[in-house]
């Protein structure tokens, strides 16, 4: 078995959302809620307002995609509709949802709370989540990666001024990096669960399997690297220079920098499960247990 095109699977499918994060501003305007309203603003407006269940929608089409993909490369023919019914159980978005809303209560103290409510309550926080969603949610098509791919090179060649912003915003939320880490971390989690359930023919050692996982790190970085700036230049066409610019400044705030932090932390808890669960039940599998 090629443990490589499997781990390019999952590249996407496990990656964050982009979301509000550190920015470059030393100094940030911060929307808040009245005081009255402080005490009444809890993770459950901040998951509304996020829009988190349909991104986790489109995340879960991600992963049944991606699940088909494991089926063919690991065992061929033999999956069918019962391994698709294992996929989409693993993919419990109600169970993600709730994990999720969980970790943010943990992370942010309810004036972060209030902070973030407020500012994804503005006409520009509804715009930036919007955008976000819909572009990713279009990326689902092969031909609009593709599309989005070149709409990049095309701005990387010309030298866009738009580039340098996104490059800043790239930076300040670390957004490759993270989305390393959580595919390196999910590649983990499923390859130490096919040991776990007996799926090679002799058991593997953490650290061969941590030298394999890691063998792969250059080509998920380039890979990552290329998703988030060709995503971020599509989802952000619509807003100018200025809106950007604002966003970023927001994220420079106590509650972006912590929202950050408690999001990938979130995301990378809830798709490394996932990715465990998914490894378990390919292991059944390919010892061909009739499911």
């Amino acid at each position: 078995m090629s443990l490589r095109a499997l781990f390019a699977t999952f590249v996407l499918a496990f990656s964050p959302p982009v979301l509000a994060g550190p920015g470059v501003a030393e100094t940030a305007p911060v929307v808040r809620l009245t005081e009255g309203t402080v005490a009444t603003a809890g993770v459950s407006d901040l998951i509304e307002a996020m829009q988190i269940a349909p991104l986790l929608a489109v995340m879960r089409d991600e992963g049944l995609r991606s699940g088909e993909d494991i089926g063919n490369e690991m065992f061929p023919g033999r999956g069918g509709a019962a391994w698709s019914d294992q996929v989409s159980a693993i993919y419990d978005t109600d169970g993600m949802q709730a994990e999720i809303a969980s970790i943010l209560s943990d992370r942010l103290t309810p004036e972060q709370i209030a902070d973030l409510v407020a500012f994804y309550r503005t006409d520009l926080g509804r715009r930036v989540v919007t955008l976000e969603l819909d572009a990713r949610r279009a990326m689902l098509s092969p031909s609009v990666v593709e599309a989005s791919r070149e709409m990049l090179v095309g701005r990387q060649a010309d030298s866009a001024p738009r580039l340098a912003l996104i490059e800043d915003l790239v930076a300040v939320l670390d957004l490759v990096e993270n989305n390393v880490t959580g595919a390196l971390n999910a590649n983990f989690a499923f390859y130490a669960a096919l040991n776990d359930a007996g799926a090679f023919d002799a058991p593997r050692a953490q650290a061969d399997m941590l030298e394999e996982v890691w063998s792969e790190e250059p080509q998920i970085r380039e890979e990552s690297d290329a998703w988030v700036y060709s995503y971020l230049f599509m989802a952000y066409e619509p807003l100018s220079d200025t809106d950007i610019a604002e966003y970023i400044a927001f994220s420079a705030s106590d509650a972006g920098q912590a929202l950050n932090s408690a999001l990938f932390a979130a995301f990378d808890t809830v798709f490394t499960d996932v990715s465990r669960q998914l490894g378990l039940a390919a292991a059944r599998y390919m010892g061909g247990e009739d499911l």
